[in-house]
């Protein structure tokens, strides 16, 4: 089956003999002890869960997937599952609540180089004899930089390394790690997953079930970050329309992108769906379509930034992605002292708005400036 029709039916797996025509929702935190499946406690296994997890395995082209409370639960998993001392190459670039992660919670723990992703070399140079994890964030947060995950996937093999990819800007609609050399995918379905910025919760995709994979797994159930049936339900729910809304999003971004791009007012954007953007030949050889989030460098500084985004009636200036409304913010705001995302960047998840109405937004808001 194609991937509409696997969104669709794959995770609706009804066994109510009143055979309803979507998956009941089962709340029950506690089973009967030996019924047919095996259930025990819901933090060990729920039926919606199941469900989410077969869907998103299926639909990465994964042999299993695991689902967590929240995006950060699930990349902290995988640090979880590490041996204590191991060496991490991770981007630069990269989503600010999982480099927190890997340098607040896992301080003395693991060994972390952080390095420029896009540059092969530079993580060619990174590996140590200690190097069990390669994490990849492609595109990344907030740049939009690209990661050649086939060559990256290269030196972990060499390094007989773990090759994990944060996937959640392109969804498994535009790429599939897995199939380009990955180990690991992990998404934050918080973003186009839930769709709707109303869901939290996160996802582990792997290739293979082996040894690495069990413990992510005994995190997971000893751990006990896991989605509550009801989010598990609606993430099912909402990734029935992931491809024609991720069509959408993907449309909408080059669109605004276009407009960015040659815009008086604009130093800079970044878009891999841009041929002047430095990855975009390899974004094209890995994905179908280049996501839904656009960055952009206003010329100025923070000020002007920060009143570009107050002067804007459709954008909301909130944080987070993958909704159907368009979310915007000045994203070193956000990342804190430490950040090294540039001051005037604004970071746009383009939604679903008619985008005749987002640029006229836009036009208002630049005229003020």
């Amino acid at each position: 089956m194609k991937f509409e029709t696997l969104a669709i039916h794959k995770g609706n797996q009804v066994t109510d003999k009143n055979q309803p025509v979507v998956q009941p929702i089962t709340l029950s935190t506690t089973f009967i002890h030996g019924n047919e499946t095996g259930a025990l406690y819901t933090r060990a296994a729920n039926p919606n869960r199941s469900s989410l997890e077969e869907l998103i395995a299926v639909l990465e082209r994964g042999e299993d997937a695991a689902a967590f409370s929240s995006g950060n639960a699930a990349g902290t998993a995988v640090f979880q599952a590490l041996e204590a001392g191991s060496h991490i190459i991770a981007p630069n670039d990269m989503y600010h609540g999982l480099h927190n992660s890997m340098t607040m919670l896992f301080k003395g723990v693991h060994e972390v180089t952080f390095v420029d992703m896009s540059d092969l070399d530079a993580v060619k140079a990174a590996v140590q004899p200690n190097t069990q994890l390669i994490w990849v964030e492609t595109p990344s947060n907030p740049l939009l930089k690209v990661t050649d995950i086939r060559k990256v996937a290269e030196i972990a093999k060499e390094a007989e390394a773990i090759l994990a990819c944060d996937n959640t800007f392109a969804t498994p609609v535009f790429q599939n790690p897995l199939l380009l050399g990955a180990d690991i995918v992990m998404h934050s379905s918080t973003k186009y997953f839930g769709g709707h910025s109303d869901i939290l919760g996160g996802a582990l995709v792997t290739k293979e079930k082996n040894d690495f994979w069990g413990r992510v797994r005994l995190v997971q159930k000893v751990g006990g970050a896991v989605p509550s049936a009801m989010d598990c339900y609606w993430l099912t729910r909402s990734m029935r329309t992931l491809a024609y809304r991720m069509k959408g999003h993907g449309e909408h971004a080059m669109i605004l992108a276009e407009y960015l791009s040659v815009h008086p007012k604009v130093d800079k954007v970044h878009y891999p769906g841009l041929k002047s953007h430095p990855g975009h030949e390899i974004a094209a050889g890995q994905m179908t379509g280049f996501g839904g989030v656009v960055s952009f460098e206003v010329k100025g500084g923070a000020a002007e930034a920060d009143l570009l985004i107050q002067n804007l009636k459709l954008f909301a200036n909130a944080t987070s992605l993958g909704g159907v409304e368009s979310i915007i913010e000045r994203r070193a705001a956000v990342e804190g002292p430490d950040t090294l995302t540039p001051p005037n960047l604004i970071r746009v998840s383009v939604g679903l708005e008619h985008t005749d109405d987002l640029l006229e937004d836009l036009d208002q808001a630049f005229a003020i400036l």
